[in-house]
């Protein structure tokens, strides 16, 4: 059995229009930018990328990685059946994994410190987030073989815990363990902001982004105590971040944290008190109570999506994101979309990761004085 820490990255691509292709390309930079992260560090005794995109071998190999082409097409891919299968047919026990853009701005210390809190472990499940975890650092428990591993890798940590007998310790809340690059409303905190590394800076500077709605917003961050309205799945850590490091009148509504780890976004049980209120009211009304009461929002638009039974396509979420409702052809989506850009206020939408590490990048840019461990 082997006793030395391995590094596995899973990253793949489906890309089927040129917002998704932009959105696989920034990824991939900061992919490049990681592995020569992991190269310096020299903590993990192997690295593993597994990817369905064959351009992504020279620069795995580059950095040393085992590069392993998986031929499925994203939407058959079984993140546990391949996790699984790979870390047995290797004889792996400790095994330390992200996505290929989940921590685009970890640090080699943060890294080389995880390595070897690993490689010091008899037992240890080490994660950056309970319910939504897209870095986990493991010793294979002895049940492993007969674990039914999720299809994502978001539950991945809860799985661990929850069956395969270990006790779960986070990791600190950072800047390098929280930021996540999951949707074009990311790219732009990333693109905006001071902390890309080489590649990803070259990347994003090469798009035609509209940074104007997230300028605004970082001006009423920046401010004194404006209302900040943060809607969906928002959790405490960046709730207390943005209280201790900004001057702000925070007005919080936070609900289907772990819709997708637990099951509910696949079952259709989640439901949105918010998306009951636009059904009884109207978008229109929303947005208008909405500049009501704050002076600029980031919402996590996939809670309301979920509510209403909308599964849009990739293409359809990130366009919504990039506010481009011009190029959007589902009737609620484009009004939606239209009236969070024509709001009186600015209003950010994106995913989970807009109201968590994305928020923690604009707190540690808008607040370096004050970033302390956090940034």
């Amino acid at each position: 059995m082997d006793e030395a820490v391995n590094i596995i990255i899973f990253e793949g691509t489906a890309a089927a229009s040129p917002v998704e292709e932009m959105l696989a390309g920034v990824r991939q930079a900061l992919l490049h930018d990681n592995l020569e992260k992991l190269s310096r560090t020299g903590a993990a005794a192997r690295i593993f990328v597994m990817t369905n995109n064959p351009a992504l071998a020279g620069m795995a190999r580059d950095a040393g990685a085992e590069f392993i082409l998986n031929r499925q097409h994203p939407r058959s891919f079984h993140f546990g059946q391949e996790l699984k299968k790979l870390i047995l047919d290797r004889n792996l026990k400790k095994v330390f994994y992200l996505s290929g853009a989940g921590c685009p701005l970890v640090t080699a210390a943060e890294l080389e410190q995880i390595c070897k809190k690993l490689a010091g472990s008899a037992r240890l499940l080490y994660a950056n987030n309970v319910q939504s975890a897209d870095i986990v650092a493991f010793t294979v428990p002895d049940n492993f073989a007969g674990l039914e591993l999720p299809g994502m890798d978001n539950s991945l940590a809860m799985t661990l815990r929850d069956r395969g007998g270990l006790e779960l310790e986070l990791m600190p809340q950072t800047l390098g363990l929280l930021f996540d690059l999951d949707t074009p409303a990311d790219a732009l905190v990333l693109g905006a902001g001071p902390f890309a590394g080489p590649r990803a800076r070259a990347a994003l500077d090469a798009l035609a982004l509209d940074y104007s709605r997230l300028e605004k917003a970082k001006a009423v961050l920046g401010a004194s105590y404006r209302d900040v309205a943060l809607i969906g799945r928002v959790g405490a850590p960046v709730i207390e971040r943005l209280n201790a490091v900004l001057k702000l009148r925070l007005r919080v509504f936070s609900e289907e944290r772990g819709m997708k780890a637990l099951g509910r976004l696949e079952s259709g049980a989640v439901i949105s008190l918010l998306g009951l209120l636009i059904e009884q009211a109207g978008l229109e009304s929303f947005f208008e109570h909405l500049a009501r009461v704050a002076q600029c929002a980031f919402i996590d638009s996939r809670v309301l999506f979920a509510h209403f039974k909308y599964n849009f396509t990739d293409r359809e979420r990130y366009l919504s994101d990039l506010g481009l409702w011009e190029q959007l052809e589902h009737p609620w989506l484009k009004k939606f979309t239209r009236l969070a850009v024509e709001c009186p206020i600015p209003v950010l939408l994106g995913g989970h990761s807009l109201v968590a590490g994305s928020l923690w990048a604009l707190s540690c840019e808008l607040a370096p004085a004050q970033k302390g461990a956090g940034c």
